[in-house]
């Protein structure tokens, strides 16, 4: 008969790791001083694997947008979601970051039975998930969920400039530059920036 002890710990290693589809999950778009804030999760298809995959900020953006196009054709399933500037500015960034992931999870046509999250937090979530530092370099399912969460965004910051071309979105991609804060001293904010946001702050005051 198998000690009290063995069976505990299977017990707790059956609690711990669920068999069954893993989505990675991964967010873009924290720090910019202006648009959304953009979350993907994605279940990869062990049977049809991606060739370099990586975390999005190590690969240029003409290969991220290769593999944009080769995660949405090969993965199981995928998911990409907002929050606004305006529920950013309601929430707090980092709460708005977790409604983004959690809406990825939800829009998922698939229910994964984990979810691998990037960094060390976890949006609140019915299915079991863990948070893992520098995922996005490690775990090849939050590596291809950086991917599309970054060329998004980034296509999104391509739409906010033709909207409003003096701020220059389609270069920093809303990130605090000094070409983005000139153009903020000189222009004032959009409806796009992010009120709760220092330099946006400042400018709204002055």
């Amino acid at each position: 008969m198998r000690s009290r002890r063995f069976l505990r710990a299977e017990q707790l290693g059956l609690s711990f790791d669920v068999p069954g589809l893993v989505a990675g999950v991964d967010e873009a778009g924290r720090g910019p001083l202006a648009g959304p804030v953009v979350a993907a999760a994605v279940i990869l298809d062990d049977l049809k694997p991606i060739k370099g995959l990586a975390d999005s900020k190590a690969i240029s953006a003409l290969k991220r947008e290769r593999l944009f196009d080769e995660i949405r054709a090969k993965a199981l399933c995928c998911c990409i979601a907002e929050a606004s500037a305006a529920e950013i500015d309601e929430l707090n960034i980092l709460q708005a970051t977790m409604l983004a992931m959690r809406r990825a999870v939800e829009g998922l046509r698939l229910k994964p039975a984990k979810v691998l999250v990037d960094g060390n937090r976890i949006p609140v979530l019915k299915i079991p998930a863990e948070a893992i530092v520098k995922g996005d370099a490690k775990v090849k399912a939050i590596s291809a969920a950086s991917i599309l969460a970054k060329v998004h965004r980034d296509r999104l910051c391509l739409e906010l400039h033709a909207l409003h071309p003096q701020y220059g979105f389609d270069g920093h991609k809303g990130y605090p530059t000094p070409e983005h804060l000139a153009a903020l001293r000189a222009h004032g904010a959009c409806p796009q920036h992010r009120r709760s946001f220092g330099p946006v702050r400042e400018v709204l005051s002055d």
